[in-house]
């Protein structure tokens, strides 16, 4: 008989249990109160560690699988921020984390050298430990949808900044301590940051655009690539002398454009970390705590109220300095001060390190554990609180026709080629806030072989929903009978009020015909936005989205939605538009464009006719570009002759996908007298 098991517990398995008995049952009860999760997984790893009830040990596989979890925070942060808003506001980034670095070093300095009575170079660790901060209230801005808000991106950004200063702090003082603080020292810094950063920031999105264009797209495959790139990226980030959080930021952004926000992909690698790897890191962190410090005397309570109150003032003066001078409103600038009280990974590399080397005593040590946990319950309730305020601001905007509620129909054949490409594009068209499903079709013809194919149609959109569900994406399949494929088509869009028809063709060139019979009446008996598309490599692969804008389009009734829908697309591929006029002027639509749209990079060049688009398809069109011509269909504003050719010129003149989008038309009530007469 096996005997009875001791505490604390070492038995692997049933470790791996008790974490993962905490990561369900501390969420569940701390959201019965209106509190942040995180912060339950953070108290119960205090009193469950080897300075609480000592049930567990805080030993080598909670450390590594702790700093497993910081290096995936900080990952999945560059990869969902919005990249195109970080750059254009890159300076409200540096602003910020500038502010919330040189504000509490300096006044970190005063207090520890003069109040505190600490060396020069205890000092200057003393002030780094809280002028650093750590992201972790990141998980509830993820949670609340506001990671891509201006004031977010700019502290996630300002985080990084705010980090690497502390942590080059570090290193010149252990430097100095050692007595290698010379000319040496400060070449091999700035060689290796700077080989580092441009040797990640150039090959590492060549490598993974080769890779996704070339392997084939299997789920566990690509996400062992990209695993590979963040832990690679982050150990060479210490090799060139910062810490790895750093390098797993940079690996973020360098794949944000090649990773899109909906797709299978991006929810495997949220559901790894959320579900796992973080909340390990949020359980590291809890068992640090020691309550006892307490009662140990009274000199690491001073510094502990030292620490808490230097933190919240510093960094609610680095925030409310920067909202003022950016216009944040105050629920912006209490989730930037949220954010940035969160201590932990550098805090604790810091004072580690400068115990290690003398230079700090262990009432520091303490009372760094001791601030971290006080920090890590404020970080996560003020940024709930307060985030919670900026999505109501957000939901009580005056309401815009192109943000209502849409429905997309993917018409598949039996035989299509690219159905998980097409599939992919509609999840990327689909707006991820609506709560409505992506309704899949294939429709058979009547005959003898009629319950064979439906029987074939089903096992191949079971196939399709399978793979939808990867991105967490609500499928309705729907199997019709009908002579006519395109009426049944055009039935089933409007029976299910379809807003959007994203269709494949295979761009063979059509004698007399724009794409095929079926295609073609689809578009003829359809009021709806339609986006015709040849998907032949992977979409995240796109580097640049370019629009081919007829002269006159812009008269059209669906113009607007149109435009709206590519700069949609654009951001989710994360790639800029490149926008070919026709004979127009580029002016106005660069104007039009930036009517309530999406902030997407753009740039607007004039070509003088229809030949010249073809000339340019050709010769300055990489194949990784994705080629958008917004077309019209007959006897409606903007239809030209020349448009029936389009599609063929632009599938000979490219070797990329493209889609041509059709814009809707009429009145919805049109839709009524099609099912009258059919």
């Amino acid at each position: 008989m096996d005997p009875a098991p001791t505490l604390p517990v070492t038995d692997p398995i049933l470790i791996f249990g008790v974490a993962m008995i905490v990561f369900l049952v501390a969420p569940l009860v701390l959201d019965r109160y209106r509190l942040p999760g995180l912060v339950g997984i953070i108290v119960v790893g205090a009193a469950i560690g080897p300075n609480g009830f000592e049930i567990l040990e805080r030993d080598e596989t909670i450390v590594l699988l702790g700093e497993v979890g910081i290096v995936y925070l900080m990952f999945v942060a560059g990869l969902e921020i919005n990249l195109t808003q970080f750059i254009e506001y890159k300076e409200r980034s540096l602003v910020f984390g500038l502010l919330s670095f040189v504000i509490p070093q300096a006044i970190g300095m005063v207090v520890g050298y003069y109040a505190l009575g600490l060396s020069m170079g205890a000092t200057a660790l003393f002030a780094a430990i809280f002028a650093s901060h750590t992201l972790l209230a990141y998980p509830v801005v993820s949670r609340l949808g506001i990671t891509t808000n201006e004031s977010v991106t700019s502290t996630i950004g300002g985080t990084i900044i705010t980090d690497t200063l502390a942590l080059l702090v570090l290193a010149v003082v252990i430097a100095g301590d050692d007595g290698g603080l010379g000319p040496r020292f400060w070449l091999e810094l700035a060689g290796g940051l700077a080989l580092f950063f441009a040797g990640v920031w150039l090959l590492v999105p060549r490598l993974a655009r080769w890779f996704f264009r070339t392997v084939d797209q299997e789920s566990s495959v690509e996400f062992l690539f990209v695993m590979a790139v963040l832990f690679v990226c982050a150990s060479l980030a210490e090799l060139a002398g910062v810490e790895h959080i750093v390098g797993a930021f940079l690996a973020g952004l360098v794949l944000n454009r090649l990773i899109p926000q909906r797709g299978p992909l991006m929810n495997r690698i949220e559901f790894v970390g959320n579900a796992l790897f973080i909340p390990f890191f949020l359980l590291s962190v809890g068992m640090l705590v020691d309550v006892r410090v307490l009662t140990s005397g009274l000199e690491a309570l001073l510094i502990t109220a030292t620490f808490v109150a230097l933190v919240l003032t510093t960094k609610y003066a680095a925030a409310w300095l920067t909202a003022r001078r950016y216009g944040y409103t105050t629920a912006e600038m209490m989730t930037m001060f949220g954010l940035s009280i969160g201590q932990a990974a550098a805090a604790l590399a810091i004072v580690l390190i400068g115990f290690d080397q003398g230079l700090l005593g262990e009432a520091m040590l303490n009372a760094v554990v001791l601030m971290i946990l006080v920090v890590g319950v404020l970080s996560p309730a003020i940024v709930d609180r307060y985030g919670r305020s900026i999505v109501r601001a957000s939901e009580q905007t005056a309401y815009d026709p192109r943000t209502a509620p849409q429905r997309v129909m993917v018409p598949f054949s039996r035989t299509s080629q690219y159905r998980e490409s097409l599939l992919d594009l509609a999840v990327l068209v689909r707006e991820a806030d609506d709560d409505q499903p992506l309704y899949t079709l294939s429709v058979a013809r009547p005959g003898s072989q009629a319950e064979a194919d439906v029987a074939a149609i089903e096992s191949t959109l079971e196939e399709l929903e399978a793979y939808a569900a990867g991105a967490e994406v609500p499928v309705e399949r729907q199997t019709r009978v009908e002579r006519n494929v395109a009426s049944g088509i055009v039935r089933a869009a409007l029976e299910n009020r379809i807003t959007t028809l994203v269709i494949g063709w295979d761009g063979t060139p059509r004698h007399r015909r724009i794409f095929g019979h079926v295609i073609d009446q689809v578009l003829a008996r359809s009021t709806q936005l339609v986006l015709i598309s040849h998907v032949r490599q992977p979409l995240n692969t796109t580097t640049e989205v370019v629009a081919i804008l007829p002269p006159g389009i812009e008269h059209n009734d669906g113009f607007y939605e149109a435009v709206h829908t590519l700069e949609h697309l654009a951001t989710q591929v994360g790639a800029p538009i490149r926008a070919l006029v026709i004979d127009d002027s580029p002016e106005q639509f660069k104007h039009l464009f930036e009517i309530g749209g999406p902030d997407v990079p753009a740039t607007f060049e004039r070509v003088e006719s229809w030949d010249d688009v073809s000339t340019r398809l050709r010769e300055d069109v990489s194949e990784t570009a994705l080629v958008v011509p917004i077309s019209a269909r007959r006897r409606t504003m903007g239809w030209q002759p020349a448009l029936e050719t389009l599609p063929t010129e632009v599938s000979t003149a490219t070797d990329g996908n493209f889609v041509v989008l059709y814009p809707a038309v009429g009145d919805r009530g049109d839709d009524r007298r099609f099912l009258e007469l059919h």
